[in-house]
């Protein structure tokens, strides 16, 4: 498989990884941006990685782009023959599913949904041919995430589920998107996760929320003292039912400046993961649940 590149006007260069979403390809996608920001190229001014490609944006008169293009070439064959291994880490993110905001959200804006007679997770767990909500939420909660990208509001990630392709929750978006999304609302549009930093307008399900701040400007907690901006490409997500008293307690600490996230540092092996991806998830720090 190789990357396809092409540019755009003068600055840009877009390389298309692959044409469907994988941990693979978003796994070259990523190796291939953190090698450039290691590498700190005179001309090359931003890299933004994305789930199945990368763009960057450079200089043309410090660096030209047959030799940009050339040196991306290099980088994707030294790629190749290199093992698939990132130190990274495991996040485990509290989350009250079918909470009231998320519940009152949904019911305003049924007219612009595929089922305006259930709620979005009743909805979800039916197109994913679940008996019920809490065998869905079970199979949401109980395989780990890897976060593919950052973006689109700030500190928005894009989660993709570490399972088998048959086993990917899937499920559509809103016919046309909500004016309002609770801040921290746990969404799903397509095979996608995501988590929402900021109220707003939204288009994905909404399944429940978490009470920690993923965006904080302030930086008020201490988990986001080195930055404003929680998530990164290359995490890995578990996600952890709670309970209305448990919430309330975090929202508190949240409050005191004193909300503390369980955070685990990982090398995560592609082929390990790929060969058993059931055997892998168990052997991944932090809570596990039973099934």
């Amino acid at each position: 498989m190789s990357i396809r590149y092409t540019f755009g006007g003068d600055e840009f260069l877009f390389a298309e990884v692959s044409e469907s979403m994988s941990l693979p390809a978003c796994f070259t996608s990523m190796a291939i941006t953190g090698q450039l920001r290691q590498l700190q190229i005179p001309g090359i001014m931003e890299i933004c990685p994305a789930n199945a490609s990368f763009q960057l944006r450079f200089d043309p008169d410090i660096l030209p782009a047959e030799q940009l293009l050339q040196q991306l070439q290099q980088l994707e064959q030294s790629l190749a023959d290199s093992p698939q291994i990132l130190d990274t880490r495991l996040l485990e993110i509290p989350v009250w599913y079918n909470d009231p905001w998320t519940r009152e959200v949904g019911a305003r804006f049924r007219q612009r949904h595929q089922d305006p007679q259930a709620t979005d997770l009743e909805y979800a767990a039916r197109v994913n041919g679940f008996a019920s909500v809490e065998a869905f939420i079970a199979a949401h909660c109980g395989a780990p995430w890897f976060v593919s990208m950052v973006g689109f509001v700030a500190g928005l990630p894009f989660l993709y589920q570490m399972v088998e392709r048959q086993q990917q929750l899937q499920v559509p978006k809103y016919l046309s998107p909500r004016t309002a999304t609770p801040r921290q609302t746990i969404g799903h549009g397509g095979c996608f996760a995501c988590i929402y930093s900021v109220e707003g307008a939204g288009g994905y399900q909404m399944f429940g929320i978490t009470p920690a701040p993923i965006y904080d400007p302030a930086q008020s907690q201490p988990y986001l003292a080195d930055s404003m901006v929680l998530f990164r490409p290359g995490d890995i997500v578990r996600f952890k039912p709670i309970q209305q008293q448990q919430y309330e307690e975090a929202i508190q600490a949240v409050a005191d400046g004193s909300f503390q996230l369980d955070i685990f540092p990982v090398r995560f092996s592609l082929p390990e993961f790929l060969a058993n991806p059931q055997a892998y998830q168990q052997s991944l720090p932090g809570t596990h649940h039973a099934h």
